[in-house]
């Protein structure tokens, strides 16, 4: 009896195993390609290099070109990708980012402005710091009093030294960046360093497998393309997951009121300073993004179609212009005209197919949260990546769960900006209107009025945006400071706390080089 079920036992584990090697996940193509397609392409094979990858794109769909701002995170995945931070900054005419400034979004004044810094405010008891910076210098901004890179931003100054090794700095930082040679670096990257199949043709159609999935897609030059996971990265056309799928949209638009964008491009002097920051600037129905890179600046208008006509837009763009890019030439400038849809997927993966990038949503491009959902998708499906069929069922609920709890988080922080508000157009009447406000934003801007945000009201991993990033927007648009409750001694432990913030300071403006410097020699080395 032994024996037989020995037996039994045995063949039962060779089936199981011929089972799972017949379902096993060994090939992944990936549709699109710009920043979306091949940063999972690149990020994918870099994490699991025992995966087939192959790329299909297009070859005559231009990307859209103006995501060109990342997150600190950018720079772990450039290191994991393999790819050196000299080589980067310079083929992709990159520069430093280290946070956002927000000009105009409270009253509208001329000193209306703050900043939301990459770098947190010191290790301390958030109530304490508060009231701390009440006591001493309530006068100065809350993200000057908690964070050096406050003043680094201001005096343009670069991150880091040229002696630091890659990716290092003195202070958190991302990138602003051409998006159009980041793709092309990421490409020539993939297909040369990580053994990325490149096809360049046209999806026309998708044979299904016969159990609702995808098994290969018809190429319009070539032969079908095989595989065993589907990423969508084709942007606004989302050939698979809706064109094929049809998964459900889910609109935002009742609480993220932008449709519409311009864009332009406008060169800069060699020995212009080169923004620290991302600058966002308000107007009577949206804003305006100014990104500085080494050679130009990218500078768009974000406006609500209900609030504001495509005149009216370019009316404000060019009044941005003449003020703040006076050697413009105007009349050789044509915006770019963007209409984009607001939401996201009610599920991003479905059976064999996952959405990454614009064809799993968008929502405005206020603090840059596209190529970060990027990075964010690749880094779940990596380190979680399904062995077989049946566990990428559970992959996928897993994975849908996550994602739209980060969705949520973004639609909610991006709505922050706007409640806190005080600006009296109806654009801006509108973003306050209770019924726009999400019910989870508007249970925490109650609790914030006695508690500070913390980690307790973001708990996730990886979460999209920290405690920090909402103190920094809630304090730096004058939201009230909660009462005081803290002890004599906590609060002179947070006061020490702040005088070592101001004394980095002090010594990050005395060492740090500018940005035009840093960028010019890493051209001349280059040359």
């Amino acid at each position: 009896m032994a024996v037989r079920l020995s037996s039994l036992l045995q063949g039962a584990i060779v089936h199981y195993g011929s089972q799972v090697m017949a379902n096993s996940i060994q090939s992944v193509v990936i549709v699109g390609g710009g920043t979306a397609g091949w940063l999972s392409a690149c990020l994918l094979a870099a994490k699991r290099p025992e995966l087939s990858i192959t790329l299909v794109e297009a070859p005559d769909i231009p990307t859209i070109g103006v995501g060109e701002g990342t997150w600190p995170t950018m720079r772990d995945t450039l290191a994991t990708i393999g790819i050196p931070e000299a080589e980067f900054l310079q083929k992709c005419d990159a520069s430093f980012k280290q946070g956002s400034r927000f000009d105009g979004w409270v009253s509208g004044a001329d000193d209306d402005s703050y900043l939301h810094p990459f770098t947190p405010p010191p290790p301390a008891d958030m109530r304490a710091l508060l009231a701390a910076w009440q006591a001493g210098a309530a006068e100065t901004s809350f993200a000057a009093m908690m964070a050096p890179q406050s003043a680094v931003c201001a005096n343009d100054l670069a991150p880091r030294q040229r002696a630091m090794p890659d990716y290092a700095g003195a202070l958190n930082y991302g990138y602003h960046l051409d998006a159009g040679k980041f793709a092309a670096l990421l490409a020539h990257h993939g297909i040369n360093k990580l053994g990325v199949k490149w096809y360049s043709d046209h999806v026309t159609g998708v044979i299904e497998d016969g159990e609702g999935g995808i098994s290969a897609l018809h190429l319009r030059g070539s032969p079908p393309l095989e595989g065993d996971l589907f990423l969508d990265c084709s942007g606004h056309a989302a050939l698979l997951i809706g064109r094929h799928f049809e998964v459900d949209w889910i609109d935002r638009s009742d609480i993220s009121f932008n449709d519409r964008a311009l864009a332009v491009q406008v060169p800069c002097q060699a020995d212009s300073a080169v923004a620290s920051q991302t600058v966002g600037t308000a107007h009577e129905a949206g804003w305006l993004w100014d990104i500085a890179l080494p050679t130009r600046r990218g500078i768009g208008c974000v406006y609500s179609s209900s609030f504001l006509s495509d005149d009216g837009a370019e009316r404000v763009l060019s009044d941005y212009l003449r003020k703040h890019a006076p050697g413009a030439d105007l009349a050789n400038l044509s915006p770019r005209k963007l209409a984009f849809a607001t939401g996201h997927r009610r599920t991003f993966w479905h059976r064999n197919c996952l959405a990454i990038g614009l064809s799993a949503g968008f929502i405005e491009p206020l603090e840059a949260s596209a190529i970060v959902m990027i990075e964010l998708s690749i880094k779940a499906l990596a380190e979680n990546f399904p062995a077989d069929t049946p566990a990428m069922e559970v992959s996928a609920v897993r994975f849908n769960d996550l994602f739209r709890y980060r969705w949520d988080r973004i639609v909610e922080f991006l709505k922050l900006h706007y409640v806190l508000s005080r600006r009296s157009e109806p654009y801006w009447l509108a973003q306050r209107a209770e019924t726009s406000i999400p019910a989870r934003l508007a249970e925490q801007l109650v609790l914030w009025r006695s508690q500070p945000p913390s980690t307790w009201d973001f708990p996730q991993i990886d979460e999209i945006f920290s405690a920090a990033s909402q103190q920094y927007v809630l304090y730096g648009m004058g939201f009230p400071v909660p009462p005081v409750r803290e002890t004599e001694a906590s609060i002179v432990t947070a006061a020490a706390r702040l005088a070592e913030v101001r004394e980095r300071t002090r010594a990050l403006t005395a060492a740090l080089p500018s940005n035009r410097t840093y960028l010019a020699a890493l051209a001349a080395q280059a040359a």
